[in-house]
């Protein structure tokens, strides 16, 4: 795994999302109470994209039928999905975040 600067805590206000590419492989970033995450953003339940979803509190809500998964740990925590999300090592340095993917 590599390290990728991809974008500013600034860019990215608590409660919202952003999709960024680390190295090739698309991530998407959740603000939580100040505290950046990083998730696959792809459903396990049907390969839908999470970032058309919201975001509520560590949450991440599906769009299409409503599975959300805890973007601190990758956990299905509501159904239809079983399967975790992926979740990525963040790194900032004040207003650069890193990834690693």
């Amino acid at each position: 795994m590599s390290e990728y600067r991809v974008a500013r805590v600034s860019e990215i206000p608590p409660g919202e999302t952003k999709v960024v590419d680390a190295g090739g492989t698309e991530v998407m970033l959740c603000n939580t109470e100040g505290v950046i995450y990083a998730v696959e953003d792809v459903c396990t339940h049907d390969g839908g994209p999470l970032d058309l979803g919201e975001l509520e509190g560590y949450c991440i809500v599906c769009p299409r039928h409503g599975a959300q998964f805890d973007v601190r740990t990758g956990e299905a925590v509501v159904l239809p999905a079983v399967m975790p999300i992926a979740t990525f090592p963040v790194r900032v340095d004040g207003d650069d975040i890193y990834v690693e993917a």
